[in-house]
């Protein structure tokens, strides 16, 4: 009964609903078959075309789960698509209709698919309202988060109304990277899905870490992509930091060294490298792994069950990070 917590999924309802509804959200449609349609926001940003694994059809993702061994999946929307440089009205109804509509594709499966919400993260009331209306009213297990937002570390922003309301909702919230264009130095060799993606996420917990929020939010439940970015293997380095830095110059308030977080976070396990996931298992222990495959992307993980035997982790402990852990954390059934 293995559960997967990093999985993406874009319902091809979303796609017809833009059709009619996108000029009132700033976002219009190129293309004309699903897989090859690309997003293009008012604000200037212009999204490669779907995969198909994104916007396959329900059956397709289904046996695709079964020869992985997958039985549900926690599914998030594509994070290149979430349009945080929209105004607010505008940002506020599009994760409303991103929300509805996965939340949909869940109730038509109810026993292979759950919901992680998304929110207009520039503004952080919005964010928190609509995350409390994602879990009250569309059944949502959690939330997904952008690792920046146009750019920005999540550290430096106002976001506490947002954290606040996880935690009052008791939901964890998945930290994911984004980056709808490459940089400069990742637009060759796949070094943006590689390295920048990876990175974003080190970054956005470093800020936030760094930024206290951690201390501010004790009983906040964060879930690390990519087996956390580089932090496991830089934390010796931001504890080094941390110690000897100029508190005042460098922005730096955590009460703790950095390492000292590592135990309070989730990591999800797709790191491709069977020494490299035993690696995460000792710097955080094996509750604190949950089963990740990134369906909808090509760097996916097509036997995540398999990466964790390879990783030599004993039955029980595969138990505790397909199904135990998971199933606590996101209260299923």
């Amino acid at each position: 009964m293995a559960v997967d917590v990093h999985a993406h999924y874009v319902p091809r309802e979303i796609l017809q609903r833009l059709a009619t509804e996108g000029a009132r959200l700033g976002i219009s449609l190129g293309g004309t078959e699903p897989n090859c349609q690309q997003l293009r926001f008012a604000y200037g940003l212009v999204v490669r075309p779907f995969f198909a694994k994104l916007v396959e059809e329900p059956a397709r993702r289904i046996d695709g789960m079964a020869h992985a061994g997958v039985d549900r999946q926690i599914l998030s929307t594509w994070m290149d698509i979430l349009g945080h440089g929209l105004a607010p009205s505008q940002g506020a109804a599009w994760h409303r209709l991103l929300n509805e509509e996965l939340a949909a594709f869940c109730r038509r499966h109810p026993d292979r698919f759950s919901l992680l919400a998304s929110g207009h993260l520039p503004d952080a009331g919005l964010a928190a309202r609509e995350l409390e209306y994602a879990v009250g009213e569309l059944g949502a297990v959690g939330a997904v988060a952008a690792t920046n937002v146009e750019g920005v570390n999540l550290g430096e922003l106002s976001l506490d109304e947002y954290w606040a309301a996880a935690v009052e909702l008791g939901v964890p919230v998945f930290l994911h990277p984004t980056q709808p264009n490459p940089t400069p130095r990742t637009g060759r060799f796949a070094l943006n899905q590689i390295v920048q993606y990876t990175f974003d996420t080190t970054l956005a917990v470093g800020s936030l870490l760094s930024s206290g929020v951690l201390d501010r939010f004790p009983t906040l439940t964060l879930i690390l992509s990519h087996g956390g970015g580089a932090l496991p293997y830089l934390v010796g380095r931001f504890d080094c930091v941390h110690e000897r830095s100029d508190r005042a110059g460098s922005g730096i308030v955590a009460a703790s060294p950095p390492s000292a977080y590592l135990p309070r976070m989730y990591y999800d396990t797709i790191l491709h490298d069977a020494p490299a996931l035993r690696y995460l298992a000792s710097r955080v222990t094996i509750d604190r792994l949950l089963l990740g495959s990134d369906d909808g992307f090509p760097p996916a993980d097509r036997d995540p069950i398999g990466s964790l035997r390879r990783a030599g982790f004993a039955f029980e402990q595969i138990h505790q990070i397909t199904e135990t852990t998971p199933r606590t954390l996101f209260r299923l059934p």
